[in-house]
């Protein structure tokens, strides 16, 4: 029962991509709405977030942005339809793309597009796929049929390398020496045992330190990469590589990310990943944000 609900899911899903933007932007409004009023423990988690992250805004704007958010990030959601199944000449008319020569570097050395979780994340991987076959981590997910839709997505323009979290580091460098970019999703918290606690928006953050790690074992350079969600489609911004990265110690390098993120975040608040339990893990003897 559970894989046929999948599949009409999947079904329901194809049928959106052949409507006009409007029309599929004006649904994922109405659905991102309906997310705000009934899906209380994601808008928790949001709040907690804008709170933590935004202490001098006042209750009633964290609630104004929380709301604007549940709308984005509905409308990215239903804007996966079209990185699936539209055609590539709708697409790139679709998401636009800023220095696409960022994404090669003049002397071959590796590249590590740095993507942090912005609602726009999946098309603009998709945009990028067009120019370069890259590598990145897939989260394997446990309903078969939604796993297949995803991993077969995030593939379907060239033969990009998916790895597992559990892979370890040797296949991404692996990947990456064999003139692979590196797609890397830097700001999720996956727990104590590979972090390190640096601050974001001021608060100490469980973050992975692979960033400064890979960089100072394959002498990559770090390119930015950077989707906006706008009404008539997306902007994806490659930005020019880091200059003087990496710095003095692991730390360092990885509060330095954060702080980079952080200057993202402030250009579009309302587009970052806030649905995402970012706080959860805490050092020894700090209180828990969420329930």
């Amino acid at each position: 029962m559970k894989k046929l609900l999948s599949y009409i899911l999947v079904g329901f899903l194809w049928l959106l991509h052949w409507l006009p933007l409007p029309v599929l932007r004006a649904l994922g409004g109405g659905l991102g709405r309906l997310f705000y009023v009934f899906a209380q423990e994601r808008r928790n988690v949001v709040l907690t977030n804008l709170r933590l992250c935004f202490p001098d805004r006042s209750d009633a704007e964290r609630v104004a942005m929380a709301r604007q958010h549940f709308i984005v990030f509905a409308k990215a959601f239903l804007d996966r339809s079209l990185g699936w199944w539209a055609s590539k000449e709708r697409l790139q008319r679709l998401i636009r793309i800023q220095g696409v020569e960022n994404l090669s570097d003049p002397e071959g050395r590796p590249i590590i597009l740095l993507s942090p979780h912005f609602i726009g994340l999946d098309a603009g991987a998709t945009r990028i796929s067009m120019y370069v076959v890259a590598c990145s981590v897939f989260s394997k997910q446990k309903n078969p049929v939604l796993n297949r839709l995803l991993y077969e997505g995030r593939r379907r323009f060239n033969d990009a390398v998916l790895l597992s979290r559990k892979d370890g580091m040797r296949k991404i460098v692996k990947a990456m020496k064999d003139g692979r970019p590196f797609y890397y999703l830097p700001d999720m918290d996956f727990g104590p045992k590979e972090s390190i606690f640096v601050p974001f928006f001021g608060v100490q953050a469980a973050t992975i330190p692979a960033l400064s790690r890979l960089v100072r074992l394959t002498g990559a350079r770090v390119v930015a990469c950077i989707t906006r969600q706008l009404p008539d489609g997306y902007e994806v911004e490659v930005m020019p590589a880091w200059d003087n990265f990496p710095g003095e110690s692991v730390e360092a390098d990885t509060e330095f990310m954060n702080r980079f993120i952080e200057s993202q975040v402030l250009r579009m608040p309302e587009q970052y990943y806030w649905v995402h339990k970012r706080f959860k893990t805490r050092p020894p003897g700090e209180q828990r944000f969420y329930p």
